[in-house]
């Protein structure tokens, strides 16, 4: 079936807001074996109509994002009950709803609110239970005179959007009992046939896409069926394989054995992710002493839930004052070997372990530029030492580039060194 995915919002546009929804979607449809074929993005106004009125004749399931709250903008409703010519309608529980949540919430209520209680005549209701706005799906051809497409009209904010996918749209795809539970019951499956297809993800650190693709690429390709796809972010490379079962798993076996401990997630998790998990699981602590990162680590560690059981203590010692005040790096050895130096980043991380009491520490120094290089110790030049109860490792590496992809690429090394370290130990 074809599928199209229409994003509607002037701030997507203008880049005051970025898409949260096409890999989400692609995400939860692929089970059911459907992908995206398209994805549109238009401003609000005359756009949306113009789009819906080419879409309905070249789509079979099109969903629909944006534009369903309670101001001048919020046009999405309206304009897709005109294009269907379908009368809108008060929905006496919608708007009672929407009382009692601006109530609970001691939000005064304006008329301008109530516009989200109307529903196109036929169109079931999706209900919003993290927002104010309800979703709307219209079914084919709902109204006999117009071809249309499966119609899914789903809110901006993805934080309402995806639990609503999941709780609704999904099994309105399905057509399984939950969701007549809610609304009226779909009388017919929009997915007649369970999916054949399986997607995996592999997610790898520190290694560049050409050395993956050297490592697997022909091989993977050679296997009938197979569509194989890289995504490089800065210390990282996204490896896709989609395919059916039996092949996707002869590559799974492929990948494993070619990249092996390279691989950090087969499940899409971050690289903190993954360390939070397996210090979890060992009952282990670490402390991070950052100077080139500037707190970047830790960041990255504390936005995972159930870090404070296993994270310790963050020193952001950028100046080399604070390295000595805060950790008692000796003033001497900065002066002999440069803040930027093996013998400083082994000090930062055996300091901050000892200081926290951590099972490891890891520590950054390094030179993000543009400045600040050396013919010795040119821009881009970091040290990355673990800590731990038995040694302590350092390694210096280069990666000569702007100051924030320096700091991701850093930071990746850093997480990937302790990673390994935990996993081969």
């Amino acid at each position: 079936m074809r599928v199209v995915v229409l994003n509607t919002g002037t701030e997507l546009l203008l880049g005051d807001v970025q898409d949260a929804h096409l890999a989400f979607i692609a995400h939860e449809i692929l089970p059911l074996g459907l992908r995206i074929n398209e994805r549109r993005t238009v401003p609000d106004g005359q756009a949306i109509q113009d789009s819906l009125s080419e879409l309905f004749g070249r789509s079979e399931i099109l969903f629909v994002t944006g534009g369903l709250g309670p101001t001048s903008d919020d046009i999405t409703r309206d304009v897709v009950a005109d294009v269907l010519r379908l009368e809108l309608r008060q929905d006496a529980q919608v708007l009672a709803s929407l009382k009692q949540r601006l109530a609970a919430r001691a939000i005064k209520w304006t008329s301008s609110i109530a516009r989200q209680a109307e529903v196109p005549v036929g169109a079931q209701v999706l209900l919003n239970e993290n927002g104010s706005a309800p979703g709307l799906y219209l079914k084919a051809n709902i109204n006999p005179l117009i071809p249309s497409p499966h119609v899914f009209v789903l809110p901006g904010p993805p934080r309402e959007l995806h639990p609503m996918f999941r709780a609704f749209v999904t099994p309105v795809l399905r057509s399984i009992p939950m969701f007549r539970a809610f609304v009226t019951p779909v009388l017919r499956s929009i997915v007649q046939a369970p999916a054949l297809i399986e997607r995996r993800l592999y997610k790898i650190a520190c290694l560049g896409e050409s050395t993956i693709e050297e490592a697997i690429g022909d091989k993977v390709l050679a296997i009938p069926g197979i569509e194989l796809g890289y995504c490089a972010r800065p210390g990282e490379v996204d490896i896709r394989i989609v395919g059916e079962s039996d092949a996707v798993s002869r590559v799974d076996a492929i990948i494993k054995k070619e990249l092996g401990s390279s691989i950090f997630s087969a499940n899409d998790e971050t690289l903190e992710e993954v360390l939070v998990k397996l210090l979890t699981g060992r009952k282990e602590t670490l402390a991070i002493a950052e100077s080139c990162t500037g707190g970047l680590l830790a960041n990255r560690i504390t936005n995972i839930p159930g870090a404070s059981s296993v994270f310790l203590a963050g020193y952001i010692c950028y100046a080399n004052e604070a390295k000595i005040d805060m950790l008692g790096v000796d003033p001497k050895l900065i002066e002999k070997q440069g803040a930027v130096s093996e013998p400083v980043a082994r000090a930062l991380a055996q300091h901050a372990r000892m200081r926290a009491r951590s099972t490891y520490a890891v520590a950054t120094t390094g030179i993000a530029g543009p400045s600040g290089g050396s013919p010795e110790k040119p821009v881009g030049t970091v040290y990355i030492a673990l800590a731990t109860p038995d040694e302590t490792l350092v390694k210096k590496l280069f990666f000569p580039s702007d100051r924030e992809t320096f700091k991701q690429i850093a930071a990746q090394a850093a997480f990937d060194l302790l990673r390994k370290k935990l996993v081969v130990t």
